[in-house]
């Protein structure tokens, strides 16, 4: 049996490495992290025609630069022996982006395969790619595949096969003759990139020192560029006197003719993209101008949240219809079997009413990620992140925050986990501690029923104000912090802004359901788990099963808190011991409102009538509402995220420092919503 070939797969994020790295491992799939950091390692096996690949799937990252995590790893990586050829994944549809990294692993002189994803998008767009003049012009094969369809892969795989003991590019075919002439190479015959005379006289005195201290060294030209960018890992490995020679870093040098150079390839390879850009710039100069990006963003976020009340709240109605038939189904079936009085309340209002309450918010989870995943799609959530660069600078945070800020409003585990795209630490723990504040879809249900509850035909304006609270409240910890310790964001966001598309049906509905079915898999664990240890804290005390809920072990344990929840208008042990309840997951605060209010079918007409005469009997109004909320919106995080938390600082002293930061924001803030409210 020949050799294993080992494959590392590479791109930027969101090309369609991982799906496509998938499709090829199957169920043969390993995943760990790499050895002494949280960057997941993924390895998995395929074989094709008897030869045996070992594919390992590196980060997404944009460069080769040791700037962040996820480069530093995927830059030890593919030096190392461990890889024999990369396959680097390239999104058809943000090539001028893509190419980017491309020409950096062509300098590193391994092997290296092109394989073109997205190819459907390119059409989609009205553009081509002329696949024989890009293999030309990089001297390496370009194979279109399509990690969605599955298509291509006995290609791609039959071209790294053939491709894997090449040393050297194939010819390369030009057009700007003449470029480089006073070398003693023909460089535009040798490498693809090639730089202007000034670099590359320097590359060559670099390579010739190197090779003369470094005998045995590899990547040669490689190495030279980085000493060229004062690359600080590369200048420590491989120290050299260099003086009159790198005179300064020509790191931008370098960047601009590499971009000059992806220019040239665009223009000879892309058909038709000149038409569509002239379209997207005109969409542009409204979406991200300097006076009417932010507000135009405000005034979409704002027809996102009307609708995912009206027609939401529509849907919403039929599933609570559900609902109550189950429930009465249940309970009725449960009598006619005599059965125990305590298993009857532990299905019909511990599991019930809890999973079941939960399970009603559904509608108004679905069009909420229906609309993002249709401003995603688009392209227009790039130009939100583009707007939101200089003010993110301003208030002391990198460009790149905005991208974990805004994967918040999904999910806070998958936002803290995006920080590891900042380079520095100070950022990384600034962006970690204000993403929280961010209203991920688990707040929801909590928001949809108190502001219908309390607030009528301004439940959806009240919705939306939590939103706007939790940017301000970020924004506003990340400024102050930035003075604190005097620190500037140092980098700015780098983003490529594609040609707006129509959105992708299949794409969206992968999308959406992924969603959904992470908040049913919720629902279905962590939701049940907590309804019934609810149910067991509230029918169970010292002295055992209890008929009297003040008399239960939930009783106790809230009481116990009450004076410290009292001057934020929480001070009813009922909400306390929901809002514990919560930090399981935000969704449980519902399910856990209406077991110890002992209301069935809380998210109905009738139960939430029930829940304000109940709430209006103990003295809860608007105002302690409208606290509730803003407590639940900065309070502590899931238990997922604050593990996630802990994973990424390697700190229990540092994340159990978020959380009593969090505690404190959320008191303060609701402290003094409660008692402006009380006075208007």
């Amino acid at each position: 049996m020949s050799e294993i070939i080992n494959v590392a797969f590479i791109g930027n994020p969101n090309c369609g490495k991982t799906t496509l790295f998938n499709a090829f491992t199957g169920a043969n799939l390993k995943v760990a992290n790499w050895p002494g950091v949280t960057v997941e390692k993924k390895e998995g096996r395929a074989s094709y025609e008897g030869q045996e690949f070992k594919l390992i799937d590196l980060p997404g990252i944009y460069s080769l630069s040791s700037y962040t995590m996820e480069e530093t790893v995927s830059r030890e990586c593919i030096m190392s022996d461990e890889v024999d050829i990369i396959v680097d994944v390239i999104d058809a549809s943000c090539l001028e982006r893509n190419l980017y990294l491309a020409l950096q692993l062509l300098e590193l002189g391994k092997p290296v395969v092109l394989a073109l994803n997205m190819m459907d998008i390119i059409e989609e767009r009205g553009m081509e790619i002329d696949l024989h003049r890009l293999p030309e012009m990089l001297g390496i094969p370009v194979i279109p595949v399509s990690a969605r369809k599955k298509t291509g892969l006995s290609i791609l795989l039959h071209a790294v096969a053939h491709h894997r003991d090449s040393q050297a590019q194939s010819p390369l075919i030009h057009h700007h003759d003449g470029r480089a002439s006073s070398h003693r190479h023909n460089h535009h015959e040798e490498y693809a990139m090639v730089y202007e005379d000034y670099i590359e006289d320097k590359i060559d005195i670099i390579i010739d020192a190197l090779t003369k201290k470094y005998p045995n060294i590899i990547h040669k030209r490689w190495h030279a560029i980085k000493i060229l960018e004062k690359d600080k890992s590369v200048t420590e490995s491989h120290p050299l006197n260099l003086e009159g020679i790198v005179d300064r870093s020509y790191e931008k040098d370098i960047i601009n003719q590499k971009y000059d150079f992806i220019e040239e390839i665009i223009s000879e390879v892309v058909v038709g993209k000149a038409k569509k850009q002239a379209s997207t710039e005109k969409i542009d100069r409204f979406l991200t101008g300097k006076w009417l990006g932010l507000p135009i963003f405000l005034a979409i976020m704002g027809l996102v949240f009307f609708f995912t009340f009206t027609i939401g709240d529509w849907l919403k109605g039929y599933f609570e219809i559900g609902l109550e038939l189950l429930s009465g189904a249940v309970s009725s079936g449960l009598a006619s079997m005599h059965t125990d009085a305590m298993l009857s309340s532990l299905v019909v209002d511990g599991i019930i009413s809890g999973v079941g309450g939960i399970l009603t918010f559904l509608p108004n989870i679905f069009i909420l990620f229906l609309a993002l995943a249709i401003l995603e799609d688009s392209g227009y959530m790039s130009r939100v992140a583009f707007v939101m660069d200089d003010i993110m600078s301003r208030l002391g945070l990198s460009g790149r925050a905005f991208l974990p800020l805004l994967l918040g409003f999904g999910c806070t585990v998958p936002a803290v986990m995006a920080s590891r795209a900042l380079e520095h630490r100070k950022d990384r723990f600034k962006t970690i501690l204000v993403t929280p504040f961010m209203s991920c879809s688990a707040r929801l249900p909590i928001y949809v029923l108190f502001s219908s509850m309390f607030f009528g035909k301004y439940a959806m304006l009240v919705c939306y104000s939590m939103y706007i609270l939790g940017i301000v409240i970020a924004i506003t910890t990340a400024y102050i912090l930035s003075r604190l310790d005097g620190s500037k964001a140092e980098r700015s966001l780098l983003i490529e802004l594609p040609e707006y598309k129509s959105p992708n049906a299949h794409t969206i509905a992968i999308y959406v359901w992924q969603k959904i079915k992470d908040y049913l898999t919720k629902a279905g664990t962590v939701i049940f788990i907590a309804s019934v240890i609810m149910w067991g804290i509230l029918n169970f005390g010292p002295h055992g099963y209890v008929t009297d809920i003040s008399e239960s072990f939930g009783s106790l344990i809230g009481k116990t808190i009450v004076p410290i929840f009292t001057p934020i208008g929480l001070g009813y042990w009922q909400i306390i011991v929901a809002l514990i309840a919560g930090i399981a997951a935000k969704e449980v605060v519902v399910s856990s409102c209406s077991v110890l209010f002992g209301i069935q079918n809380i998210t109905t007409a009738h139960g939430m009538d029930a829940m304000v005469t109940a709430l209006g009997a103990i003295g809860f109004g608007a105002a302690n509402a409208y606290a509730l909320m803003v407590f639940c919106l900065l309070y502590v995080p899931c238990t997922a995220t604050i593990a996630t938390m802990h994973r990424e600082l390697k700190s229990w002293r540092s994340t159990f420092g978020i959380i009593l930061f969090q505690l404190g924001v959320a008191w303060i803030t609701s402290f003094l919503v409660y008692h402006i409210g009380t006075v208007i």
